[in-house]
């Protein structure tokens, strides 16, 4: 069984069974809910990590709705998946401009090839949650986004960070992509339970995109030299 046998097979058995979640929040889990999904999940990793090379973990926060939520891929929407994956996607080319900026950083880095070779990304929280707002319109929710969610959730976080380290991850270092409550969260529970020996977090490719575009080549640089220490 390689690295991709196992991903695929932690990704189909992902499934909530927790604590009850706040009304008004739902479990959104793409390999349940898209019919595609979990065969272009299975291409992805058959074709990146169709080997037993441990990986460096890059963990976010949880999935959204036009990345992830489609494709299975943390960070990798319809668009990116076929432009820049090569891999075929039936239905609306959807865009999420965290994809946007990771894989400007892939491509900088050398491309999918040698950087999937190195790294491999998911979440804290693999599934993703959703909310209706004032105007009937569904939206992402972050586990963060409410104390009684994020209690919730916790033990379901512990287990799935353990999961993946399991698949074939290394314990020397971790990227976190988040700089604020995600960073926060993620070093109180390595503290906790010692997943990691050293954690480095970067700004969020949300945030770099919403509020820093002006400057995006420093981060670009910044998550480069971030990545060069995973030796």
């Amino acid at each position: 069984m390689t690295l991709a046998d196992r991903i695929i097979r932690f990704n189909k058995q992902l499934d909530y069974s927790g604590a009850e979640l706040p009304p008004g929040i739902r479990i959104m889990n793409p390999f349940k809910e898209h019919e595609q999904t979990v065969e272009i999940a299975a291409t992805f990793y058959h074709k990146y990590y169709n080997d037993n090379e441990p990986r460096y973990i890059i963990l976010g926060i949880n999935p959204g709705r036009f990345g992830a939520g489609l494709t299975g891929i943390p960070f990798t929407d319809p668009k990116r998946l076929v432009s820049e994956c090569h891999i075929a996607y039936e239905g609306k080319a959807a865009h999420e401009p965290s994809s946007v900026f990771v894989y400007e950083v892939i491509n900088a880095y050398g491309g999918p090839d040698a950087f999937y070779k190195k790294f491999y990304i998911n979440s804290l929280f693999p599934l993703g949650f959703t909310m209706i707002d004032d105007k009937g319109k569904e939206k992402n929710y972050n586990y963060y986004d409410s104390k009684e969610l994020q209690n919730a959730v916790t033990g379901s976080i512990i287990e799935n960070i353990q999961k993946q380290i399991n698949l074939g991850i290394k314990t020397d270092i971790c990227l976190c992509f988040g700089t604020g409550k995600n960073e926060t969260f993620l070093r109180k529970l390595n503290e906790e339970h010692h997943f990691f020996d050293r954690i480095i977090a970067l700004e969020h490719p949300r945030f770099i995109m919403q509020y820093k575009a002006l400057n995006k080549q420093f981060y670009i640089d910044k998550y480069i030299s971030a990545f060069q220490e995973c030796k």
